[in-house]
This record gives C-alpha cells, sequence and structure tokens, in this order.
C-alpha cells in the first residue's frame, strides 16, 4: 500500500502539484512528510483519484492544444493541398477530411456512413487523406489509390469505394483486380506507383497525423476539431453543424 501510494504522490508531484522545495528537504524532513501523507491519503483516498482526474484532464488538454496549433500549421495541407484527393462539394462550407486505412475494419464500417453524411447534407468538402499504418499492404493499397489519380480523380474515388467495400485479404493481387474494376489501366497504374510525388504524400500524410496526436484509423479532422476514431451518422452531423455554427459565428466578428 505504501508503494503504491508514494508512487500516485510522486506522478502528482513529477507534474508540478507539489512545492519544487521539496527537493530541498533533509532525509528526516522528507521521510516525516512522507509518513504525514500517506497516513492522510489512507484515510483519505479519494484525493488521490481527484488529483489523477485532474492531472489526466491537464494532459488531454495539453494534447488537444497541440493539435489545434497542428490544424493551423498544416491547414493548407489538410484542406487545401491540390494533391490531396477531395469528393462531395469541393466549394462546401465544411470539410470533413478523413484518415484512414483499407485494411482497418472500422474504417470500412464507417465508410457507408461517412457517404451518407456527404450524400445527404450537399455543403461538405470530402478530404481523403491516405494514411496506411497496418503494414505493407496497406502501404501499397494507399500508393495505388494515389497512382489512380494520374487517370483521373473520378476513378480514384471509384477505385477507393471498392477497396472500401472489399471484404477478405487486401494483398496485391486483390489491389490491382479491384482496379481494373474500376476502370483503370492496370499497366499505367503499376508504372506510376512509383512516382515521387505518391511517397511525398503519404510521408505528408504521417506527418500530420503525428502532429495531430492521432492514435488510430479513422481519424477525422472537422472543422477546427480533431475526432479519434469512427462515430455514428448523428454524431458526424452534429459535429458538422457545431463546424459550420463556429464557422458563421468567426465570418460574423469579422464583419
Amino acid at each position: 500500500m505504501r508503494s503504491w501510494i508514494l508512487a500516485a504522490v510522486c506522478s502528482i508531484a513529477a507534474a508540478g502539484a507539489l512545492p519544487a522545495a521539496a527537493a530541498e528537504m533533509t532525509a528526516d524532513q522528507r521521510k516525516a512528510i512522507e509518513s504525514v501523507v500517506e497516513s492522510y491519503l489512507l484515510r483519505h483516498p479519494e484525493v488521490i483519484e481527484r488529483a489523477l482526474e485532474a492531472l489526466e484532464a491537464r494532459r488531454e488538454a495539453a494534447k488537444e492544444s497541440a493539435a489545434q496549433a497542428a490544424i493551423e500549421k498544416y491547414r493548407g495541407d489538410l484542406f487545401d493541398k491540390p494533391a490531396t484527393p477531395v469528393g462531395g462539394n469541393v466549394d462546401g462550407d465544411v470539410t470533413v477530411a478523413e484518415f484512414f486505412d483499407y485494411r482497418c475494419g472500422v474504417c470500412r464500417r464507417v465508410h457507408p456512413i461517412v457517404d451518407e453524411l456527404v450524400a445527404s447534407d450537399g455543403k461538405i468538402r470530402r478530404v481523403y487523406i491516405e494514411w496506411p499504418i497496418l503494414g505493407p499492404e496497406s502501404v501499397f493499397a494507399a500508393r495505388a489509390a494515389l497512382a489512380s489519380r494520374h487517370q483521373g480523380g473520378a476513378k480514384y474515388l471509384r477505385f477507393h469505394d471498392l477497396m472500401m467495400e472489399s471484404r477478405g485479404r487486401l494483398d496485391r493481387g486483390k489491389v490491382l483486380a479491384l482496379a481494373e474494376k474500376a476502370g483503370l489501366d492496370r499497366r499505367r497504374l503499376e508504372r506510376d506507383l512509383g512516382k515521387p510525388d505518391i511517397a511525398r504524400i503519404i510521408n505528408r500524410n504521417y506527418a500530420i497525423a503525428d502532429a495531430l496526436s492521432l492514435n488510430g484509423t479513422p481519424s477525422f479532422v472537422i472543422g477546427g476539431k480533431v475526432i479519434r476514431g469512427g462515430r455514428d451518422l448523428e454524431t458526424m452531423r452534429r459535429l458538422v453543424a457545431d463546424a459550420r455554427e463556429a464557422a458563421e459565428g468567426g465570418r460574423t466578428e469579422a464583419r
């Protein structure tokens, strides 16, 4: 029990909750204070719980603050980069940027939800951010998707949908078969896989995801908010409405 209490106190102290003067105490003074603290916490263990909750809240706030800074830093890459695939209403008033991996089961389950969100709104600009994090097959699928854009943006969107809707292993053969089904020239696609712009886009996406502290796919940036993980349709609609309201508020203040 004593070691657990002291470990908790040390965690709180490391976050700056205890005075810096504590580091200058003698061994006897420290031992006396530890005894008093231990006695108090044994009688009031809820104090540790509240302190750790406060510590976690500060950490989350710091993470969100860093994410906001990252959104501002990468705003052009997230929302306006010509090399980034775009769907929905390209002139929409709210951008929904999705970080995804074609081999991610949750991404596949969320895919029809995002489709319905965009189809039912009409004013959403959808940005597709290839973030292959589940191994070499994911990387190949992402590279193939980006290479398909050299044959037209509409074919990328069709190819994207087919890969998201596919079941079973998404290996090289499956990806190329789906490319042909999407109307792509397979030989040209295989040649375009090596184009340097593809590696640059994927590496940029890794950097943005890291700056946003994303912990997996799918993740979204909607307006100025980072959403980690999938959401149901009503939640997504509410997030879009919040982003739209925030944007309208910002324009009103600017006037």
